[in-house]
């Protein structure tokens, strides 16, 4: 029976790289988006091309009302979530000084990125907890976080702050559900080619050419969606909590 996975933000990016990835390894796939499907076309005919089973469902992650509606349409069109990946996110507004941080960019994006991939979680956790154990899982979910979960910007403090947040809501989501046979995992993209780095694309450029990347490359969304084919597999059974760095070595340590 192929296994289910719902994936938030899964039409663009890192998260279409996840989706590729589990439907070539035959998943049926819940696509939830914040853009309706005629601006995500693109991914879905590629879907549609080689035969994947998907539903697309438009949704604001922000809006509580649209997770239970998440779920129900995963529940029957499906039948069972085998695994969650929490990956929408949004970046800041606007760059600007921490000392000048409004409250629109941080309600912006503590709304998504943190608050509404917590109770999406919860949500979705609580259906997982009530599912037959299948082999030795009732679910499995996967965090996007970021190298920005502790590496300092000042520029973007309200998306750090979220990342922070959410890499701590992977551990406490570890540690709540590994007694009911529910996985939690994270991983921790760095530089990634994706439509919001290409954005500022001279200063992450200037990044992954430096000192500060091992492998002087930038990132892409398929190196993102191997980690979580990694943490979902079902070869890292006794690894709840583990996260996995997808950023080049980015946030090792060097010595001085």
């Amino acid at each position: 029976m192929p296994k289910t996975a719902i994936v938030t933000g899964g039409t663009i990016g890192i998260g279409f790289g996840i989706v590729r990835k589990l439907a070539e390894n035959g998943y049926n796939l819940v696509l939830f988006a914040n853009e309706p499907a005629d601006e995500v076309g693109e991914s879905l005919a590629y879907l549609d091309g080689r035969n994947a089973s998907y539903v697309f469902l438009q949704g604001d992650l922000a809006n509580l009302d649209d997770h239970k509606r998440l779920l129900d349409v995963a529940i029957e069109s499906f039948g069972r979530v085998d695994l969650l990946v929490n990956n929408a996110g949004v970046i800041s507004l606007y760059r600007q000084d921490l000392m000048l941080l409004g409250t629109e960019s941080f309600d912006h994006v503590m709304s998504i990125n943190l608050r509404g991939t917590f109770f999406l979680t919860q949500t979705v956790a609580a259906h997982m907890i009530g599912q037959e154990e299948i082999n030795g899982y009732r679910g499995i979910i996967v965090n996007t976080e970021s190298s920005n979960s502790t590496v300092v910007s000042l520029n973007r403090g309200e998306y750090c702050m979220s990342k922070a947040g959410l890499a701590m809501m992977t551990q406490l989501f570890a540690a709540r559900l590994a007694p009911e046979s529910v996985f939690v995992y994270g991983i921790r993209p760095g530089v990634i080619a994706t439509r919001n780095t290409f954005k500022s694309k001279a200063k992450f450029d200037a990044i992954v050419s430096g000192d500060d990347v091992t492998i002087k490359r930038w990132g892409q969304p398929e190196d993102c969606a191997e980690a979580v084919w990694a943490l979902c597999s079902n070869d890292l059974r006794y690894c709840t909590g583990t996260v996995i760095n997808v950023d080049g070595g980015l946030i090792q340590r060097r010595t001085l």
